[in-house]
C-alpha cells in the first residue's frame, strides 16, 4: 500500500479523467493505494494542496471534458525555482511517496528530471498534438481530430456557397498531425504544417490551377506553427510561456491576407483554437486513457519508475521516461505523401 499523488499539468485535453478515474479504480480494488490529487499541475505539488481521491470522487467522470484536478503551465525548474527540493517538500506536505504525472513535454520533462533525482514517477503521455516520441498515440488526438473534421465539413458548405477560400487553423506547434489527419479525413485542398516550410507562392498558384479547373472553392488546412520558407509573412507575439515557448501569432491570418492579395479570390480564416481540447472525449480517447491509468499503476506495483506508459501496436508498455522526451514525434512523411495525393 502507498499513497500515491496525481496531477495533470499543461493544456487541458479530452480523456484526463479518464485516466485519473481508472488510476484510482485499480490502484484502490487490486492495491489498497490511497491517492492524493494535486490542483493545477506542479504549482499544487509545490504548495502541497489538493484533496484526497477515492473511487466515490471519481465516480461519473469518464465522459467529462477537462480534468477535475485543474492545470496549470507551472514549472518548478524555471529559473531560480523551488526545483526537486521544492516538489519534495510538497509531496512530504501531502504524504505523498510517489508521483504519477500527466501530461506532455513540458509536464513529462520535469517528471523527468525528478526521476533523474530519485524521485518515484510514471508518467502518463497526454497531448493533442500527438507529439510524445515513445508512444504510437496520445490520448485526446483523436478527440482534436474529429472536432476539426467535423468543422472542415461544416466550412466546406460555406466556402462553396460563397466561391470563398477558406483557411483553417488547427492546433499543432511542432507537429502537423492534426492537421493531416484532420486534412485527409475532411478533404482538404492542401495542408501546411510545421515539418514543411510552405511557398506561399506556391499555394496560391496551387488554389488558382484548382479554380481553372472548375473548382470554384478551396479549403486549406494550417498547424499554428505551420511557417512559410519566407519568415516575414508570419508576426511573432514575442511572448513566452513558463517553459519558454513563444505564443504563437495566428499564420491563418497572415495566409488569408496573403492569399486574397496574391489570388484576388475571396479569402476567410477560422482559427478552431481551443474548440479542439474541449467537451466530451470520444469512445478511443476514453478507451486508451483508461488503459494508460491502469498501466501506470501495474508498472508502480512492478516497480518500474522513471517510466512512461505508450501505446506499441495494440499493446500499452512501459518507455522510459528519457526515451520518451528526447526528441519530438514530427509527423511520419508518408503520411503526408497519402493526403499530398488529393491536394487540389
Amino acid at each position: 500500500m502507498a499513497r500515491i499523488g496525481i496531477l495533470t499539468g499543461g493544456g487541458d485535453c479530452p480523456g484526463l479523467n479518464a485516466v485519473i478515474r481508472a488510476v484510482v479504480r485499480k490502484g484502490v480494488k487490486s492495491h489498497d493505494h490511497e491517492f492524493f490529487g494535486f490542483q493545477y499541475g506542479w504549482a499544487g505539488v509545490l504548495a502541497g494542496e489538493g484533496r484526497p481521491l477515492d473511487i466515490n470522487a471519481t465516480r461519473g467522470i469518464l465522459p467529462r471534458g477537462g480534468t477535475i484536478l485543474g492545470t496549470s503551465r507551472t514549472n518548478p525548474f524555471k529559473d531560480d525555482g523551488p526545483g526537486v527540493e521544492g516538489v519534495l517538500a510538497g509531496m512530504e506536505q501531502a504524504g505523498v511517496e510517489m508521483l504519477i504525472p500527466i501530461g506532455g513535454e513540458d509536464t513529462l520533462g520535469v517528471a523527468g528530471k525528478l526521476a533523474e533525482a530519485g524521485v518515484p514517477v510514471v508518467g502518463v503521455p497526454k497531448t493533442i498534438d500527438n507529439d510524445l516520441a515513445g508512444t504510437d498515440f496520445t490520448f485526446g488526438f483523436q478527440t482534436a481530430v474529429q472536432i476539426a473534421t467535423d468543422a472542415i465539413d461544416r466550412l466546406h458548405t460555406t466556402a462553396e456557397s460563397h466561391n470563398r477560400v477558406i483557411v483553417v487553423e488547427v492546433m499543432g506547434r511542432h507537429a502537423g498531425w492534426i492537421a493531416a489527419y484532420s486534412g485527409m479525413a475532411g478533404g482538404a485542398d492542401a495542408i501546411l504544417v510545421p515539418e514543411r516550410p510552405f511557398d506561399i507562392d506556391e499555394v496560391c498558384e496551387h488554389l488558382r490551377r484548382r479554380h481553372v479547373q472548375g473548382s470554384r472553392f478551396s479549403i486549406v488546412v494550417v498547424s499554428e506553427g505551420a511557417h512559410p520558407k519566407d519568415e516575414g509573412l508570419i508576426a511573432s507575439t514575442g511572448e513566452l510561456d513558463a517553459f519558454g515557448h513563444e505564443r504563437l501569432g495566428g499564420v491563418a491570418v497572415a495566409l488569408e491576407g496573403e492569399i486574397e492579395k496574391r489570388t484576388g479570390y475571396e479569402t476567410r480564416m477560422t482559427i478552431l483554437g481551443h474548440v479542439q481540447r474541449g467537451g466530451t472525449p470520444n469512445a478511443y480517447d476514453r478507451v486508451l486513457g483508461t488503459r494508460f491509468g491502469v498501466a501506470a499503476i501495474d508498472a508502480i506495483a512492478r516497480g518500474e519508475t522513471g517510466t512512461m506508459v505508450a501505446l506499441r501496436g495494440s499493446e500499452v508498455v512501459t518507455v522510459p521516461l528519457a526515451e520518451a522526451l528526447a526528441e519530438p514525434k514530427l509527423l511520419d512523411p508518408a503520411f503526408y505523401e497519402t493526403a499530398e495525393v488529393f491536394f487540389g
